[in-house]
């Protein structure tokens, strides 16, 4: 499982911060930060197939002073030219 979330975490200092905190409490997730995305994103993923629980993810951000939402997984469809539809619609 895989959560990915936006954060107004900036700097390198602040992320690795919160990422000390973050390992030291769920020691079974992989966790990383990409702040080279426009969204400064914070990626969690459960090493050992458990569910990630997002509300204690968001109170130890914020309670750091930082802010934090859930990105919505989103899957978007282009339809290629020449492609037809699976139920022929």
């Amino acid at each position: 499982m895989v959560e990915v979330f936006k954060t107004n975490i900036i700097s390198n200092i602040n992320a690795e911060q919160v990422l000390g905190v973050l390992q030291t409490q769920f020691p079974y997730l992989g966790i990383n930060f990409d702040l080279e995305d426009c969204d400064n994103i914070l990626r969690v993923q459960s090493k050992l197939d458990m569910e990630i629980c997002i509300e204690s993810i968001y109170r130890i951000v914020k309670g750091l002073g930082f802010e934090i939402e859930v990105l919505p997984d989103v899957v978007t469809h282009v339809k290629r030219e020449g492609q037809k539809r699976f139920w022929g619609k």
